[in-house]
């Protein structure tokens, strides 16, 4: 959406394609990052967007083996705002959606799933789709594939993906809101245990990790076992745990990182998920994808207006882009073998030495907020506005 608005923007004839009816996706990510928000100002939407409900936290908070630790500081950020604000994707995406119809050279078409790409001596040339009326071809110059770590585009297309591995998956799930809840956490860590609790005003959304291919022996458990678990991490969740009393409330994610090693083939550029599938660590998966889609406007757009482009200028997206994924996702990987690892550890209760840092020395939680809130490499808006 990010990309189709800021292509539009620039008087790209665009097509969005979106596969479902509407934007109601639960358990998706509902981080927007200081990065980004610094971006909307930049388009002039800031003060509007921030009209929409949200919630802001200009620090995150963890409980560490039963310790409150303050973890991350976004105060001292070099950034417009200094806060992440939590936000429904559904929101975000309408917004964004609305503000995209203005260009005329912009179309979005619900109930589209792409099945196949359409190929043309070798080339990319467009994607064959689902409707409701039928299948129906959509041609183009150039194919952005955004279609999320199962993608159609990049399966078809034969991309490799090298896959990095992490131990975890994470099971999500609603829990409801009480008066008198503490504020919002970055998480409750126990012995390599991570539950985290998105506040969504009447309920949580709630991600608890679990060990890689781990579902079948929790359920062989029971979920009076699962909700021991959880409370365990979290105790003022006791009296209404029970409302998780049936296993369809609860969603796995199988958690991926991987990157492809090609993002691009010609008449065809994968971004975001479909060209690197993160943790859902730090939240920061959204805010690289956003961060792909700046890039690509920047690099593409006054072309794209030309017409058709050369590979060599598809690869300049992945040549810009790639070492801030390869970072964050080197970190993702650290943190999930070293501290998130959905297993039981015998650690005690003492606290790691990174943790205790952080308490010791406040300054300290900036360098987290800073990989969380802007990240490596981040983009500004340099791609043009059509009059």
């Amino acid at each position: 959406m990010m990309t189709g608005y800021l292509l539009a923007r620039a008087g790209v004839d665009v097509a969005v394609l979106e596969k479902h009816p509407d934007f109601n996706r639960d358990f998706r990510g509902d981080t927007i990052h200081p990065s980004t928000l610094d971006l909307m100002h930049e388009l002039g939407l800031l003060d509007e967007f921030l009209k929409l409900p949200h919630q802001e936290m200009p620090q995150l908070q963890g409980i560490f083996n039963g310790h409150l630790v303050p973890m991350v500081d976004f105060s001292r950020l070099p950034t417009h705002c200094k806060f992440i604000a939590f936000m429904p994707q559904w929101d975000f995406l309408n917004f964004f959606s609305a503000k995209a119809k203005r260009f005329p050279s912009f179309a979005l078409h619900m109930q589209h799933e792409v099945i196949d790409l359409i190929f043309e001596h070798e080339r990319v040339a467009g994607v064959r789709v689902k409707t409701p009326e039928g299948e129906r071809d959509f041609r183009a110059d150039l194919v952005i594939g955004a279609d999320g770590r199962h993608a159609i585009t990049h399966t078809r297309a034969g991309f490799e993906i090298q896959e990095l591995g992490v131990p975890i998956d994470v099971l999500w799930m609603h829990i409801s809101k009480r008066e008198g809840d503490p504020e919002q956490l970055f998480g409750f860590f126990r012995h390599g245990k991570l539950l985290v609790l998105i506040n969504r005003e009447n309920y949580y959304q709630a991600g608890f990790v679990i060990p890689k291919g781990g579902i079948e022996a929790i359920k062989q458990h029971g979920l009076p076992a699962l909700h021991s678990e959880i409370v365990a991490l979290a105790p003022f969740l006791k009296e209404r745990i029970a409302e998780l009393d049936d296993w369809s409330k609860i969603k796995l994610l199988t958690v991926q990182i991987n990157r492809l090693r090609k993002w691009a083939r010609e008449g065809l550029l994968c971004i975001g998920d479909s060209a690197h599938a993160m943790s859902p660590a730090g939240g920061v998966g959204i805010n690289l994808a956003l961060q792909d889609a700046v890039a690509t406007a920047n690099l593409l757009a006054a072309k794209l207006k030309a017409g058709p482009i050369s590979i060599a200028d598809l690869e300049q997206v992945q040549k810009r882009r790639e070492w801030p994924t390869r970072a964050v996702q080197a970190m993702q990987v650290f943190i999930h073998r070293r501290v998130v690892t959905g297993r039981e550890s015998k650690s005690g209760d003492s606290l790691p030495i990174f943790v205790r840092l952080l308490q010791w020395f406040p300054v300290l939680r900036s360098l987290p907020a800073r990989f969380i809130g802007i990240g490596p490499r981040p983009e500004h808006i340099h791609s043009p506005a059509s009059n």
